[in-house]
């Protein structure tokens, strides 16, 4: 009941949405947080002015007019540097001035005068950069805001807008004037159709039974009634060994092998299709509906068969016209088992169909199952947004077949042989 309940409290989503607002006005407020954290007067730049007493920190600049004993001046070419040495009253030729490229203006502006002016325009390119790289952070981080709330808001990502039990069973789509099932979810305008998803489901479900239904009750006929006792010892674990497997097995199995052989004797279409995962699907319920019916068939009285043969019926008369119509209830109730163990399948599902929502009666066609969907993808749906409700409420119906089912195998079922032949 636990799990009942919490299956349907996450469907619940697909119709009421409550936390949407709240989370919307939550990032509106991250967003107006962060702007302010933005322009605080912690991130200030750093700047190199002039307020630093250290002058290892200033720019290094040359000056021909300092103290020509100083170490850190950089070296020179001067080929009179003995007259200059020599003489150092006598002006330095014109080829070591500063360059200038005006008619008659001569270049004697002061280098130190240069140096200031660089640091200047220095500290305001750095207080600019600065300036525009906090613009750009601020405006990543709105649009980062800005998309999570358009993420939130969206109906593809399961925002405010919900939807009906009409959108999930009625048309939701006409295309080429007809009325059309189109499972969507991720797109401008979501469709939420879950025909498509049924349909598949049955459809790769009957195809299964009427593939292990008379292969599991012959088998299991003649395990009971025609087999000698060393050969039914080993048949019997043999089938049901089966059951063991693990269905992502049987799916692998059908996706490199069975697919190519079906392809290759009918030359369908498309390689994995309602059909090579009806076989899957066989794989995986001959094992549960030969064990129901073997069991159903052992529990008839032995007195039936006796008095058959006594009245001059053959083995084959007694089996087909005596034990088996006895056993019918529980026949019954081992296709009832198959078909939910069937209709509840995914990986095999998942492998070995296709994975295309068509609506279409075509068995060589791909289909998507209602079980796969959920596998694919509740990974990447939004928490507790729309598409996140309907697949546990796909899962709620899931629930709810599958439940019905073994419920009625189980009490109506064995409740009526045990009163036809028990007299209970």
């Amino acid at each position: 009941m636990s799990i009942f309940y919490y299956i349907f409290s996450e469907a619940t989503y697909a119709f009421f949405q409550k936390d949407n607002k709240k989370v919307t006005s939550q990032v509106q407020t991250n967003i107006q947080n962060t702007g302010t954290n933005t322009g605080s007067g912690d991130s200030k730049p750093e700047s190199y002015g002039s307020e630093q007493s250290s002058n290892s920190n200033k720019p290094e600049s040359y000056n021909p007019d300092d103290n020509p004993k100083d170490n850190n001046k950089p070296e020179e070419y001067n080929p009179d540097n003995s007259t200059v040495a020599a003489n150092p009253s006598v002006d330095k030729p014109e080829e070591y001035k500063p360059e200038s490229y005006g008619g008659d203006e001569p270049a004697k502006q002061p280098v130190k005068m240069e140096s200031k002016d660089v640091k200047k325009t220095g500290k305001k390119q750095l207080i600019t950069e600065k300036k525009q790289q906090d613009t750009i952070k601020k405006q990543d981080v709105s649009s980062l805001e800005a998309g999570r709330i358009a993420s939130q808001s969206s109906e593809s990502a399961g925002g405010d807008k919900t939807i009906t039990f009409g959108n999930l069973f009625f048309p939701n789509d006409v295309i080429n004037g007809k009325k059309r099932f189109i499972w969507q979810p991720v797109s401008e305008v979501p469709k939420f159709s879950l025909v498509p998803l049924a349909v598949g489901a049955l459809k790769v479900t009957l195809i299964g039974l009427l593939i292990a239904a008379p292969i599991a009750i012959l088998a299991a006929i003649f395990t009971t009634a025609f087999a000698p006792k060393w050969l039914r010892e080993i048949m019997k674990p043999s089938i049901e060994i089966l059951a063991g497997f693990p269905s992502v097995v049987i799916g692998f199995f059908c996706l490199i092998t069975i697919s190519s052989v079906i392809q290759s004797i009918f030359g369908t279409v498309y390689r994995l299709n309602s059909f090579v995962g009806g076989i899957g699907m066989a794989l995986a319920v001959i094992p549960i509906i030969y064990t129901v019916t073997e069991d159903a068939l052992a529990a008839i009285p032995k007195l039936y068969k006796e008095a058959s043969l006594a009245l001059g019926a053959s083995r084959w008369q007694t089996t087909f016209r005596v034990i088996l119509p006895a056993a019918t209830p529980g026949v019954f109730a081992a296709i009832i088992l198959g078909f939910g163990r069937a209709f509840g399948e995914t990986m095999i599902a998942l492998m070995a169909t296709g994975n295309a929502a068509l609506t279409s009666w075509d068995i060589f066609e791909s289909v998507r199952t209602l079980s796969a969907t959920i596998g694919a993808e509740m990974a990447e749906v939004d928490f507790h947004g729309v598409h996140y409700g309907i697949l546990f409420l796909i899962g709620a119906l899931l629930f709810i077949v599958t439940f019905s089912l073994n419920a009625i195998a189980e009490f109506w079922v064995r409740k009526k042989l045990l009163k036809k032949f028990q007299g209970l």
